[in-house]
């Protein structure tokens, strides 16, 4: 026998599967990113400077990192892409920091009713090894989103020698992030 469903439950089950700002609901996004390494560049991830020889190539720094964490929160919220909103055409943007566009896709986010509720990342990158950056690189996402660092979570795998990744040809970076409705503001 099934629940009978009062008027109320209704409408917060429709609320809560709309997904829309003025609906309720959560909201997932995915993002990627990946970047040709080339010698002379410098490495940074997330505004954090990794010492290296070689960095990606890119309008921007190339924080592939950075990057995919941006598409995966306008995904969320259906604000289009990073190329959308800071586009590689523009001088505006030339190798500008990647942090920035952090910052302002949080507040971009925010702006159309969502809170930030948790950002998970993967980079991948043949060398050099990343886990004594990992902290300070969470510490960077989470400031410049406005979140916990227990809300950010960045993890660093090689490629195994395969593909490009494996082969130190390219770094590359996916990221999750769930969006949660913001309540009404009275």
């Amino acid at each position: 026998m099934k629940p009978k469903l009062t008027s109320a439950r209704r409408k917060n089950r429709a609320s809560l599967s709309s997904g829309s700002p003025a609906g309720g609901g959560w909201r997932a996004g995915a993002g990627n990113d990946v970047h040709r390494m080339v010698a002379g560049r410098k490495l940074i991830l997330a505004g954090v400077h990794i010492p290296f020889p070689k960095g990606p190539a890119g309008h921007s720094d190339g924080d592939a990192l950075a990057h995919a964490i941006c598409d995966a929160l306008l995904g969320a919220a259906a604000l289009g892409d990073i190329g959308s909103h800071f586009p590689n055409s523009s001088p505006r943007w030339r190798n500008a920091s990647s942090i920035l566009f952090l910052r302002r896709v949080g507040e971009m986010v925010r702006g159309a009713g969502f809170q930030i509720v948790n950002v998970d990342s993967t980079i991948g990158l043949e060398q050099p090894k990343l886990a004594r950056f990992v902290p300070r690189i969470r510490k960077q996402i989470a400031a410049a989103l406005g979140l916990h660092r227990d809300q950010v979570s960045v993890k660093a795998k090689t490629g195994e020698g395969l593909d490009a990744v494996g082969l130190g040809e390219a770094i590359r970076a996916d990221a999750v992030a769930l969006l949660q409705v913001s309540a009404p503001q009275a």
